[in-house]
């Protein structure tokens, strides 16, 4: 079960969003910019952050290919 709390500040923003927020900036290339009134999301965007130097956003393509094509050499 997935549970998402929302923020105590009423922004309208979850800890997911957050969180997901603070991946997309470091992948865009942005300064890292925490929320400074909400300590929780703050948290969150920092996480968020620190995933994203991590891991490669899903838009990079592999070094490596997932599947080679196959050149039908038959002629019919």
């Amino acid at each position: 079960m997935k549970i998402t709390t929302e923020n105590t500040f009423g922004s309208g923003m979850t800890d997911e969003d957050w969180f997901n927020l603070g991946k997309s900036d470091v992948w865009a290339g942005k300064p890292k910019v925490p929320p400074e009134q909400d300590s929780q999301a703050a948290s969150m965007y920092e996480l968020g952050y620190c995933e994203g130097e991590i891991k490669s956003p899903p838009t990079e393509s592999s070094q490596y290919p997932t599947a080679i094509p196959r050149h039908d050499t038959t002629d019919s």
